[in-house]
């Protein structure tokens, strides 16, 4: 065998087992940690807390005209005691300014702040911290529906156990009209929860929701807020305040529902931010590596380099098989395509529609109808694995070339087809 069909089939062997071992990694940890889960009266009926701390829902706007009123709407819905709504305008050049005022004469626990230029989400949080006496800060996106019980929800876990510092939510999607939005319904249940669950039982969370996520004011100042050069400043925040010894959970009884992108232009952008937040993250925390007192983030900086490799091995097994396709089978050996399923990939593939299966079963607690969604997920690994292995590849060379202390601004994201 020659040294390039044996780089072949190390690297086959990679591509293949290391997502099937993950998958059931999640599988077996998102199980346990659901069987705790189901002891949990139904969402809609949190149990009563024995205090009620002030919370304030923070909701950082920029050019949010469109949603504004409905997403603050429901977040003045909360069912909670003691609560305000800080609506942080973030130099938005479209009316949001003029809605949040018009809003603000019309609610009494609503508050209005107005940033001359736009500074990021990362700034804007900080603003309406800082505004507030409330100990307990919820974070949400400007078109994002909060549930009335998800205050009731997370606030459990800060009241239960003082070294935790942050509790995320259950991001559900909102928009449904065309393909890439049904798979987004599934992914976040198959891919996002799932994995949050796992990583609860297993160790520590990679990142909480920015779209929905609670925070302790005490452990946020002590970590210095959120960065604002950072492209997901959610991700970051995460590791900011595990690296500084707090812990942070999961609760998926608090549910938020959320606008995606429908557009695959739309789609590629989210992605490779986030992938660049991801890269960001890896750059700035590898140094967990060499302290020893922070090895409880070892498992999640070591799944974070391996999906690294695995993108960029993706990409050179392409490569190789296309020149391989190209030129004579004499100077190449003959190689089977790393693309289709045969073998290993069929079973790669079952296991991929097994966890689809699973996720939906453990979130159908939330929606019913959940399993109807389940045939566009087929589409997910042909759609979805293309974007995100495509974006892993691009976003790191991109960030290494990122000038150290840019400020992460908004731009306004494709918000999918709503329906009217």
């Amino acid at each position: 065998m020659s040294a390039l069909q044996r780089f072949w089939q190390s690297a086959l062997e990679f591509v293949f087992y290391y997502p099937l071992f993950m998958s059931y990694l999640w599988m077996i940890g998102a199980m346990i940690f659901h069987l705790k889960e189901r002891k949990d009266p139904p969402y809609t009926q949190p149990k009563a807390l024995s205090e009620y701390p002030k919370v304030a829902v923070l909701v950082p706007c920029f050019n949010e005209g469109d949603n504004a009123e409905e997403t603050l709407s429901h977040a003045l819905k909360l069912d909670y005691p003691d609560f305000e709504v800080i609506a942080i305008n973030d130099g938005s050049s479209d009316n949001t300014a003029q809605v949040l005022d018009e809003l603000a004469i019309k609610y009494e626990k609503l508050r209005v702040v107005h940033l001359a230029q736009n500074q990021g989400k990362a700034m804007a949080l900080q603003a309406g911290s800082l505004l507030t006496d409330a100990e307990y800060l919820i974070g949400i996106d400007g078109d994002a529906l909060l549930d009335p019980h998800a205050a009731m929800w997370m606030m459990r876990h800060f009241l239960a156990n003082p070294s935790i510092a942050a509790v995320t939510g259950n991001p559900r999607i909102r928009t449904r009209s065309t393909l890439l939005g049904r798979i987004q319904v599934g992914e976040f249940s198959s891919i996002v929860g799932m994995i949050k669950r796992a990583q609860r039982v297993f160790g520590r969370l990679f990142t909480v929701s920015g779209v929905v996520t609670a925070f302790r004011k005490t452990a946020v100042h002590e970590v210095g807020y959120w960065s604002p050069d950072m492209l997901t400043e959610d991700i970051d925040i995460t590791w900011k305040l595990q690296r500084a010894g707090w812990d942070v959970e999961f609760e998926p009884n608090a549910l938020v529902w959320i606008l995606m992108p429908e557009t695959f232009t739309g789609l590629y952008k989210q992605r490779l931010r986030w992938a660049m937040g991801g890269a960001q993250v890896l750059v700035k925390n590898f140094d967990v590596f060499f302290r020893p007192s922070l090895n409880f983030l070892w498992p999640l900086m070591i799944e974070l380099c391996l999906t690294l490799v695995w993108s960029y091995l993706m990409l050179i097994l392409a490569c190789i098989w296309l020149i391989d396709t190209l030129l004579p089978n004499q100077i190449l050996p003959v190689m089977n395509s790393p693309f289709l399923p045969e073998g290993i990939g069929i079973l790669l593939g079952a296991t991929c529609l097994f966890q689809f299966v699973i996720s939906k079963w453990m979130d159908s607690r939330y929606e019913p109808k959940l399993f109807k969604n389940y045939y566009w997920m087929i589409w997910y690994p042909f759609v979805f694995w293309l974007i995100t292995v495509t974006a892993s590849i691009i976003a790191f060379p991109k960030v290494l070339a990122r000038r150290d202390g840019k400020r992460a601004r908004w731009v306004s994201p494709d918000r999918g087809v709503r329906s009217k």
